[in-house]
């Protein structure tokens, strides 16, 4: 008689019959899946709240199955800072895109860190503003063409592109900061590795947990999935590279 074991299962934090509407190739599902799969692990279900902002990434309340708030343009973090201390044996998280934690929002996300909230920020990179049309962002690349930057990123007029995971790990009250990509599946994996490791620093109470997600936007980009992850190795992986910044329990665990 054959033993089957099973080797992989739809998370449960997922609402059941979930059909992502994310465009092609964008990496919006996989995140989310991670995300639910870590809520699974640490059995948070019933005591996680998300937080989540206008763009693409506030629609992930549609897919996972946890109470959720929906905050104002930027705001996500100001609304979970008020939830956690309200209620401070939930698991509060939020789930954003670059254009609302790193511009619209960064006064909120850069003073969450520095207070050192016990809240956990989750932002997905994808370089643009994907849910308007793709216009320049805080990430956006020098040289990359926009709605709004039509002959490419220009350093002069627009400045540099900033590197969120890099600035949150500055802050005192960061406890876990990393980038990490979608791009591949082994990269998939350090990706939840590392989503598991901001999950511990409010679980354990240490302060503030980050992870950046570089993703792809193939519709605003113009280009097809395997070509948007491409350009995530070759272009945005350059600039942004990949690994921990700051994760203050790693001595105590060496």
């Amino acid at each position: 008689m054959t033993t089957l074991t099973q080797t992989f299962k739809i998370a449960e934090s997922l609402r059941e019959g979930t059909k992502y509407s994310f465009c092609p190739g964008c990496d919006h599902g996989v995140a989310i899946r991670l995300i639910a799969e870590c809520i699974d692990e640490y059995n948070l279900r019933d005591k996680a709240i998300l937080t989540a902002s206008i763009g693409c990434s506030v629609t992930a309340y549609d897919f996972l199955d946890v109470d959720s708030i929906e905050a104002p343009h930027g705001r996500a973090l100001a609304e979970a800072t008020g939830v956690k201390r309200a209620r401070p044996d939930k698991f509060v998280f939020t789930y954003q895109g670059d254009g609302d934690f790193a511009s619209i929002g960064l006064a909120e996300s850069l003073h969450a860190a520095l207070r050192g909230e016990k809240l956990t920020a989750i932002c997905i990179n994808n370089t643009t503003y994907g849910m308007t049309g793709g216009q320049l962002g805080p990430t956006t690349l020098l040289g990359q063409v926009t709605t709004t930057s039509p002959t490419g990123r220009n350093l002069e007029y627009y400045g540099y592109p900033i590197k969120i995971a890099e600035h949150i790990a500055l802050c005192d009250g960061t406890a876990y900061s990393a980038r990490v990509s979608l791009d591949t599946v082994p990269n998939i994996r350090k990706a939840k590795l590392a989503i598991k490791k901001a999950f511990e620093a409010q679980l354990n109470g240490l302060g503030f947990g980050f992870v950046e997600i570089l993703s792809t936007c193939p519709t605003n980009w113009k280009m097809t999935p395997q070509q948007g992850h491409v350009r995530v190795r070759e272009q945005m992986m350059e600039i942004f590279k990949p690994g921990v910044y700051k994760d203050i329990t790693a001595n105590k665990e060496n």
